[in-house]
């Protein structure tokens, strides 16, 4: 499901900002996202409904996966460039129903969405943790 993008992530530097990053300025854009997600959205529910994808599956987990990718284009580059292939069919495998083992709680969908924001604006610096 997340392999093609993936894929494209690693051939196309800008196409690997869209998937990492949103821009609500750039109203067109977003609306793509958006529209994108939704059917994304239709994918994991079908894939659960048959009994391929893991129940704890949570839509926010592609926004991982597509970080996760993302950077390990950006650091493997020239040297390694082939890379991101392995991680993603590690990724993609442990994404298969029945699951292994329990995950760790989502960030959920508004922690990834600023995170998002932050991208687009260009900084990586977090907001403070509550509690810290």
């Amino acid at each position: 499901m997340t392999a093609p993008a993936c894929a494209m992530q690693a051939s196309d530097n800008g196409f690997a900002d869209v998937l990492t990053m949103t821009f609500p300025a750039a109203k067109v854009l977003e609306q793509r996202r958006i529209e994108a997600y939704a059917a994304m959205l239709g994918l994991i529910d079908r894939a659960k409904a048959t009994g391929r994808l893991r129940e704890d599956f949570d839509p926010s987990d592609l926004v991982l996966i597509h970080m996760a990718n993302a950077g390990v284009v950006n650091a493997t580059g020239d040297a390694a460039p082939d890379a991101w292939r392995r991680v993603v069919a590690l990724l993609i495998q442990s994404l298969e129903a029945p699951a292994r083992g329990t995950l760790p709680a989502s960030p959920g969908h508004d922690p990834l969405y600023e995170a998002m924001l932050r991208a687009g604006q260009g900084t990586s610096t977090p907001t403070p943790r509550k509690g810290s």
